[in-house]
């Protein structure tokens, strides 16, 4: 029998559009992806080739230069860099040594916005607070003069759940302590390990609060501090800080993008932040995370063209103040997003997934489920909205996939000198790229509508 014109045209499509399917397969992808070199290769080329990348600095703006001719290389298309303005701040010398009544060095690093001391430092009695909270009801006025040393002892958990507490102390303990009358402060390094690493990490000073000196210990020199207040006498302490703010520079976000087939399907950003602090070469918080997400792009791409597109973007300046984050909200609030991601806890092995789904998309999540189970990754049963940077994404109501890693030894290791490359187990990076594209080939070709969401947060 001969086919009509019609028959034979649709006849012809369906070998193409049957390969295209196969093409995209989520658990050939994501097994594929378990022998992955794009996230190492993107890991190792931004830690050896720029190095630390403290916001607004010249080694940010390197390394958003080096994300151009990368992310070109790789094939993205679109590929920019959308610039803004920031305040940005710097750190000089930081020293701290106990003067009385047993003289002795403490390994300190100056916090992010910290104030600066006199040219030849400032010498102070402490006054001792086991916890933030004990800090808050110290009368006002009380500290004047004196140093504040606040000790909050983290443990590490495998959802990273306990920063949120502890990380409090760092982020507005200087500014309570200002407000007592402190001349410094001192806190207990935000971390679990047990090495002489002081971790780095912004604080915030209100408008209207004089910007006060402050840092923090590692851990063993917080507990040898506060060894020593325990003998009963007066303790003095001599702190050095000559850190400074340089005024607004530029920093920027960079770009790129795998164009979907269907424009009015939406588009799903995925990515992290360039940016890191100054005491390592950043490469667990976050290159990592920048290398993850676009691997997993980059494996979707290589596969042919997905039905949503998928944005990449390497945010900066995401910590000293989630800058990016908030600058790509702002100037892209009119874009049809309708799903974000965010890596930024490592490169260590996810072991949970959550999603933020319109009850239309329900069935996407399902099948995210069992495309991960494969690697050992089980569903959770909060609603997803994680990630600084996508944070206003998920404000405006777009739907949110987590990919949670373990963060069983993140704390060792973050904002520390010792953040650098032969940290990451390269297998497991691959199986977060694994999860990666396989949650990009179900999301970004999912035939159902993903619309708005009540927000997570």
């Amino acid at each position: 029998m001969t086919k009509s014109p019609l028959l034979a045209a649709i006849a012809a499509l369906a070998l193409p559009l049957s390969a295209h399917a196969q093409t995209m397969d989520p658990a050939a992808l994501r097994d594929a992806a378990l022998s992955d070199d794009y996230a190492w290769d993107i890991t190792e080329g931004l830690t050896t080739e720029i190095g630390p990348r403290l916001a607004g600095t010249e080694a940010e703006a390197r390394a958003r230069a080096w994300a151009v001719t990368k992310l070109t290389a790789l094939g993205f298309k679109n590929v920019r860099i959308e610039p803004y303005q920031m305040p940005v701040w710097v750190r000089g010398e930081e020293t701290a040594e106990v003067v009385s009544p047993f003289p002795q060095k403490l390994a300190v690093t100056a916090l992010g916005n910290s104030g600066a001391t006199p040219s030849k430092g400032l010498v102070g009695e402490i006054v001792y607070f086991p916890s933030l909270e004990a800090l808050q009801a110290a009368p006002d006025g009380s500290l004047r003069g004196k140093i504040a040393f606040v000790s909050h002892a983290m443990h590490a958990t495998q959802d990273g759940s306990s920063y949120g507490y502890y990380g409090a102390v760092r982020r507005t303990g200087p500014a309570i302590a200002a407000k007592k009358g402190a001349a410094a402060m001192l806190i207990r390094s935000v971390g679990t390990d047990y090495h002489r690493n002081p971790h780095a990490g912004g604080t915030n000073f209100p408008d209207g609060t004089a910007a006060i000196p402050a840092a923090a210990l590692s851990l063993p020199d917080a507990e040898q501090l506060e060894r020593i207040l325990k003998r009963g006498k007066p303790v003095r302490l001599k702190l050095l800080i000559t850190a400074r703010q340089t005024g607004m520079k530029q920093s920027g976000n960079v770009i790129g993008e795998v164009p979907g087939s269907d424009p009015a399907a939406g588009i799903v950003v995925v990515g992290g932040h360039l940016d890191s602090w100054d005491l390592g070469t950043g490469a667990i918080d976050d290159a990592s995370g920048v290398a993850i997400t676009a691997a997993a792009a980059k494996r979707i791409m290589n596969a042919g063209t997905p039905r949503r597109t998928i944005r990449v973007v390497w945010f900066g300046a995401e910590e000293v103040g989630v800058f990016g984050g908030r600058a790509y909200g702002e100037a892209h609030k009119g874009d049809n997003h309708v799903l974000a991601a965010e890596s930024d806890f490592g490169a260590d092995r996810i072991w949970k997934f959550a999603v933020n789904l319109p009850d239309s998309a329900k069935a996407v999540g399902d099948r995210l489920a069992t495309a991960l189970f494969p690697l050992g990754i089980s569903r959770g049963s909060e609603k997803a909205g994680d990630g600084a940077d996508v944070g206003p994404l998920f404000k405006q109501g777009v739907a949110a996939v987590d990919l949670s890693q373990s963060g069983l030894r993140y704390f060792d290791l973050h904002h520390t000198p010792d953040d650098t490359l032969d940290k990451i187990d390269p297998a497991q990076l691959r199986q977060n790229v694994a999860a990666w594209t396989a949650m990009l080939a179900i999301v970004a070709n999912a035939p159902e509508v993903i619309g708005r969401v009540t927000p997570a947060r």
